[in-house]
C-alpha cells in the first residue's frame, strides 16, 4: 500500500480516527506523517524509558521555553534543555528546580497530575501521610473562611495545630 498523500513511498504510518461515530483511516509514509505533525515513536532504536521520554520531550514544544542558546542550564551538572530532550533524563536532583517550568506541562500530560497520588508505605510513610492530611485540612480551612463558616474553621484550625504538634 502506498502513501495516500504522495503516492510514491510505502505507507508505514496507519492512523484510525473515530469522528462522530465514523471511522476514518489514513495510510501515510513517514515524511508525509511528519509534515502533518504526527508523533511517530521509532521502535527501531533500542527501546528504553529514557529514549521514550526523550522522544516525548522532543515531540511536544515545551511551554515557556526560550531559545536553546539562552535557556538556563543546570549549575550543578550542566544539563541543558536540549540534552534533556535528547536523553530524556535529568542530570541531578537540582535539575528539577532549574527545569521546573519546562517539565511541568510534559509531566502533567504523561501522569495527569504533578502531585504524587500513589500509595504511601505503611511503615515509613507516617509523616508523609500526616503532611498530606494537614495540607487537605488547610485547603478545607480556606474554603470554610471563604464561606464565612467560622465555627467550622476554628475546629479545622485546632485539628491542624494538633497534627503539626504530632509532627514535631
Amino acid at each position: 500500500m502506498y502513501c495516500e498523500e504522495c503516492n510514491n513511498k510505502p505507507a508505514t504510518v496507519h492512523l484510525a480516527q473515530v469522528f462522530n461515530g465514523k471511522k476514518i483511516e489514513s495510510h501515510l509514509c513517514e515524511s508525509c506523517a511528519a509534515k502533518k505533525g504526527m508523533f511517530i515513536l521509532d521502535l527501531s532504536k533500542q527501546f528504553s524509558i529514557p529514549n521514550l521520554l526523550g522522544s516525548i520531550f522532543g515531540a511536544f514544544p515545551m511551554q515557556g521555553m526560550q531559545s536553546l542558546t539562552s535557556a538556563p542550564s543546570c549549575p550543578n551538572c550542566g544539563m541543558t534543555p536540549a540534552g534533556l530532550r535528547d536523553t530524556g533524563k535529568l542530570g541531578c536532583s537540582q535539575c528539577y528546580q532549574v527545569f521546573d517550568q519546562e517539565l511541568e506541562p510534559t509531566l502533567r500530560r504523561i501522569h495527569g497530575n504533578n502531585e504524587h497520588l500513589g500509595k504511601i508505605p505503611s511503615r515509613s510513610g507516617g509523616k508523609v501521610l500526616l503532611n498530606k492530611k494537614i495540607t487537605q485540612l488547610k485547603n478545607q480551612l480556606q474554603e470554610a473562611v471563604a464561606k464565612e463558616e467560622y465555627e467550622k474553621a476554628a475546629e479545622i484550625r485546632d485539628a491542624i495545630k494538633e497534627m503539626e504538634a504530632e509532627l514535631e
